[in-house]
């Protein structure tokens, strides 16, 4: 067995950071301060629950949810090309909604 052990866990750069290449576990009733949440997190806008009674309408509540998730950051956005197909869809399968 070897007299040196390597860990995944380590302070480096004179402790001006922590590297966690393993699990770290924050236990209930432990406390964490300086972590910016807040600031990198974005909610989604409100969107209502649906009353939908159509296919239809239901499509349009599920399309503003996306949408919704997307402006917030939360899911990535169409890129122009895909929105062009979908648009070309529509056209040909009658008109969309």
């Amino acid at each position: 067995m070897s007299d040196t052990y390597n860990t995944r866990n380590y302070a480096a750069h004179g402790g001006n950071e922590w590297v966690i290449g393993g699990k770290l576990t924050i236990l209930e009733g432990a406390e964490v301060t300086g972590l910016d949440v807040a600031g990198g997190f974005t909610p989604a806008a409100n969107v209502p629950e649906s009353t939908a009674s159509t296919v239809a309408a239901l499509k349009d509540n599920f399309n503003a949810l996306l949408a919704a998730l997307k402006t917030a950051g939360l899911m990535v956005a169409d890129s122009s090309e895909e929105e062009e197909e979908d648009d070309d869809e529509d056209d040909e399968n009658g008109g969309g909604t």
